[in-house]
């Protein structure tokens, strides 16, 4: 769960330190609490325990700065609330229409039961299951279909992101990494990606298939859609790939594919 929306506690706290970051050291406390719709006091008990907690810092009567303690948790929380906001978009499929993929031939007007597969929206003739829609025409199995009237939740849990490194050139590129281990991983990640020209040289030589341009963001879609991503990746990549996934929240994992480890 979302740090910052675990309780109305945290949440408070966040939205009182954004309104002294924004409104400067000298905002008044019931200014606060008019656009929170809560008490004077309550701002007041709320602003001692940032201060206890080194996140606020008084610098005189009635006046706050934020710390730098509080700046990167305001920017943490952020991240996480967009991240979030991101799954929220993909899950929670309330919107007038959306399209989904057939499992089986469907009719106008039918009743459908929707899930995740593959990192694809389906539309089946189960109703029973967690979300549900009602079609806006009839189509085949396999084709795309307009989905209206749904209610519930697409039970979608994010995949994670294998990170194989690879040598660079310097240290003998493609012709020093380990495709027996690589091969061995893909049962388990159905999506690939190479990060690099020695990453793209090393998987064309051994014949797997993998996506060949904007790997990092191929990645973060594959995992925010539920796949389980292997990004082959050059050594030299893997400090700014590695900041990516950790911005976005995606979980990962490091393997070396390097013969000489």
């Amino acid at each position: 769960m979302i740090e910052v929306l675990r309780n109305k506690n945290l949440t408070t706290r966040f939205q009182i330190l954004v309104e002294i970051a924004s409104g400067g050291p000298n905002i008044q406390q019931r200014d606060i609490a008019a656009k929170l719709n809560i008490t004077p006091q309550a701002v007041s008990d709320y602003i001692a325990q940032l201060i206890k907690g080194r996140m606020l810092a008084a610098e005189g009567r009635s006046s706050y700065r934020v710390t730098n303690e509080g700046v990167n948790w305001i920017i943490k929380s952020l991240r996480e609330l967009n991240s979030y906001n991101s799954f929220i978009q993909k899950a929670v499929t309330n919107i007038s229409i959306c399209t989904a993929l057939a499992e089986t031939d469907l009719k106008k007007n039918q009743k459908v039961g929707l899930r995740m597969k593959d990192g694809l929206l389906y539309a089946s003739s189960d109703a029973g299951s967690e979300a549900t829609g009602v079609t806006v025409s009839g189509a085949r199995g396999g084709e795309d279909v307009g989905i209206t009237g749904i209610e519930g939740i697409v039970p979608l849990e994010l995949g994670r992101v294998t990170i194989a490194r690879m040598p660079g050139i310097q240290r003998g590129g493609s012709r020093k990494i380990d495709i027996k281990k690589i091969k061995e991983t893909l049962r388990q990640h159905p999506f690939i990606t190479a990060l690099g020209l020695e990453a793209f040289a090393a998987l064309s030589r051994a014949g797997i298939e993998f996506q060949r341009f904007g790997a990092v963001e191929a990645a973060i879609e594959a995992a925010r859609s539920g796949l389980n991503a292997l990004v082959v990746c050059v050594d030299n990549e893997m400090s700014d790939l590695i900041g990516r996934l950790e911005k976005e929240g995606i979980k990962y994992e490091l393997i070396n594919a390097d013969l000489n480890s």
